[in-house]
């Protein structure tokens, strides 16, 4: 008798093209600029640093559970996803794209370092532009969803513009955060911040702690299927609504009313603690399904 196996593919290790085709409906992606129309980065070319086709971004058109979307996904793997001129600008031009064709959503696959520092200049204009952009899209009526789960998290301004998002989407092994964590130790010293305790940077920076703050609304396995039920549940479920003066100022007291809840804590161990979470040093060691539960019996923070 012959077993059938599902094969997991691992969000984690997959690259930027192999996470949008496997995202997405079967066949549906189409990609805008694609390796015909190269985009390589004038400014590496400039300094003798070899560059991408792509620039390290793919963009393109496509359906989820049929339902029209556009989406853009950060290679981490080059570059580690920085934002130059040429990325962030296909960055925004999708975006304004949405604003035309008034897709359902927009799906950004962020894994990024944040801003390129061989264009430094270009990439934090890009990652302006960006961040207005995605206020524009949602300020249209159209969700903008990110998903964070490759080796390069989401941090400098990649973060900031997954925070603007209308939801976010996070796996145990992505990380989400301002500034990362060797950019801490450089700046502060070792006694700030070690680096190299990854279990430290993954519980202050990681998908489980980071879902149970409320900053991202589903936390996924590491498989491409669970990122896309996990999308395709939120598609169905939120709605993009203008945010009023008064949810904006309840929304500013609870992040206040955080602020001082966690003052002085300086690991995960501890705000779990302080959230009353039982056995939180256990919380490493748990799955999606167990997290849920325990996310469940928090409420907003």
């Amino acid at each position: 008798m012959s077993v059938a196996f599902s094969k997991k593919q691992s969000w984690f290790e997959a690259t930027a093209r192999a996470r949008v085709e496997n995202l997405l409906d079967a066949k549906s992606f189409r990609e805008i600029s694609p390796p015909e129309n190269s985009n390589p980065s004038p400014h590496l070319a400039n300094l003798d640093i070899p560059g991408a086709f792509d620039d390290g971004l793919v963009i393109g058109r496509g359906s989820l559970g049929s339902q029209k979307t556009l989406i853009a996904a950060q290679e981490g793997r080059f570059l580690g996803g920085a934002v130059g001129e040429i990325h962030g600008a296909k960055f925004v031009g999708l975006l304004k794209l949405a604003l035309k064709e008034n897709p359902s959503a927009v799906i950004l696959c962020i894994d990024s370092g944040g801003v390129r520092l061989h264009e430094a200049n270009a990439g934090l204009i890009g990652i302006s532009e960006i961040m207005r952009a995605v206020l524009q899209v949602r300020a249209a009526g159209i969700p903008v969803f990110g998903l964070i789960g490759g080796s390069c998290g989401a941090f400098g301004g990649m973060g900031i513009v997954s925070c603007l998002c209308t939801a976010l989407i996070i796996s145990e092994e992505g990380r989400l955060a301002l500034s990362g964590p060797e950019v801490i130790e450089t700046v502060a010293g070792v006694e700030e911040f070690d680096s190299k305790d990854r279990a430290l940077v993954w519980r202050v920076t990681g998908g489980k702690h980071r879902f149970l703050m409320n900053d991202c609304v589903a936390l996924a396995d590491d498989d491409v299927s669970s990122f896309r039920n996990c999308t395709l549940s939120i598609l169905k479920s939120v709605k993009e609504q203008k945010p009023s003066l008064s949810q904006l100022k309840l929304q500013q007291e609870r992040l206040q009313k955080r602020t001082q809840l966690f003052k002085g804590l300086r690991d995960g161990l501890q705000v779990w603690a302080q959230m009353k979470i039982s056995e939180p040093e256990k919380i490493p060691l748990l799955g999606t399904e167990e997290m849920n539960k325990i996310k469940s019996g928090i409420g907003l923070l």
